[in-house]
């Protein structure tokens, strides 16, 4: 996939009012899969468009040829990242995700070439994640987080689960 700020895209997620019914579609449809499933994610710290916030969300991830797959909602309608582009009830291409060796400095960097930083936030688990726009103004936004061993194995988990997978079970809950 084309680089995004000069890093190769890692992941394309996609906003959907049902996880289970995308998985299931989207394995049947295209080979993508298996999706694990991590209900009710939650966040330490959420700031979004500048405010703090709080952005309740699931998630499921499978493997799409190259890309992880995410597949996103959340539950209610308090304003985020997904809500100022989706109803609930919508699917589309929300983000695409990124790793960056300096996720300060790529902050930094976007502000300065004039994108907004649409959210940045912590997980209950640790990983720090922020999304901004791909050029100003656009609703397509870019998630970028740095490496560490907790993403690079939960990434390799996605993809080697996708190696030689037989289609079975699409949908895998986990945590």
């Amino acid at each position: 996939m084309t680089p995004f700020f000069g890093l190769d895209a890692v992941q394309l997620a996609l906003h959907v009012p049902d996880i289970e019914v995308a998985a299931q579609q989207l394995a049947a449809r295209h080979g993508w899969g298996p999706f694990f499933w991590v209900r009710d994610i939650r966040v330490s710290r959420c700031v979004y468009r500048g405010q703090a916030s709080s952005f309740h969300h699931s998630s499921a991830f499978g493997q799409g040829g190259d890309l992880m797959i995410e597949l996103i909602t959340q539950a209610d309608d308090t304003p985020s990242v997904l809500r100022e582009r989706f109803a609930a009830h919508e699917t589309g291409v929300h983000h695409v995700a990124v790793f960056t060796p300096n996720l300060d400095a790529f902050l930094a960097a976007r502000l300065a070439e004039g994108s907004a930083v649409a959210l940045d936030a912590t997980t209950d688990l640790g990983p720090r994640f922020a999304m901004v726009e791909a050029l100003p103004g656009s609703s397509l936004l870019v998630e970028a987080y740095e490496p560490s061993p907790q993403l690079d194995g939960f990434y390799a988990l996605v993809r080697t689960a996708a190696q030689g997978w037989d289609g079975r079970d699409p949908v895998r809950p986990i945590g």
